[in-house]
């Protein structure tokens, strides 16, 4: 299926730079459980943002202005920890974020944002921190630009540059899952079928 394209993000950004957030902090479990993909949003990093009566918490970067409409979360190390649950993509995505930046990720969390159009990028630890640090001055330095395409990051105190795996980045600037990116080849794979019925014709009784 399609996904929508990925090419240059110019939004809020939020940095919540604490390490090892893991998936069920993204997502609790019994949330999915309750909630269909399209209706998690509200969910997202929940406890984090809310109490325990389900009030936000005021002292929550998430939660003020003007981070609280972020496109783009600055995360810690290890972010997207924990079980393989793909609902937390769904969630963040649902929310709003469409680029994660952090030192690293969970394995599966990774792949599973790339392969659902959320923009995953690994920087240095130190260079989040100063694109973190210029956020926190205030209203006019919030904004970051995510340019997929030239595989650069624009914020107020300069200008960083990362990679995205090739297939990956395609993938995202074209807006195809992996299952319409392997479509593309589809009159190769036809032809393969093609000759291989001649060759082990057994296969195909």
């Amino acid at each position: 299926m399609s996904m929508e394209k990925v090419r240059v993000l110019d939004a809020i950004a939020v940095p919540l730079l604490m390490a090892n957030v893991n998936t069920d902090v993204i997502i609790r479990i019994e949330r999915m459980s309750l909630y269909p993909r399209g209706e998690l949003g509200p969910w997202a990093l929940e406890t984090l943002r809310l109490d325990a009566e389900g009030r936000e918490r005021p002292d929550c970067i998430l939660n003020q202005a003007p981070f609280r409409d972020a496109r783009i979360l600055l995360a810690g190390a290890n972010f997207g920890c924990g079980s393989s649950r793909e609902m937390a993509v769904w969630a963040l995505q649902e929310r709003g974020y469409a680029c994660i930046i952090a030192p690293s990720f969970g394995d599966i969390f990774f792949n599973n944002c790339l392969q659902n159009g959320v923009l995953a990028i690994r920087l240095p630890a130190a260079q989040i921190e100063a694109v973190a640090e210029r956020l926190r001055h205030g209203p006019t330095d919030v904004r970051v630009r995510v340019d997929l395409e030239r595989q650069e990051i624009r914020y107020a105190g300069g200008v960083i540059a990362f990679e995205v795996e090739p297939l990956a980045r395609q993938s995202l600037l074209q807006g195809l899952d992996p299952i319409a990116l392997t479509l593309q080849r589809e009159p190769e794979i036809a032809a393969f079928q093609a000759h291989d019925r001649t060759q082990r014709p057994w296969l195909y009784g």
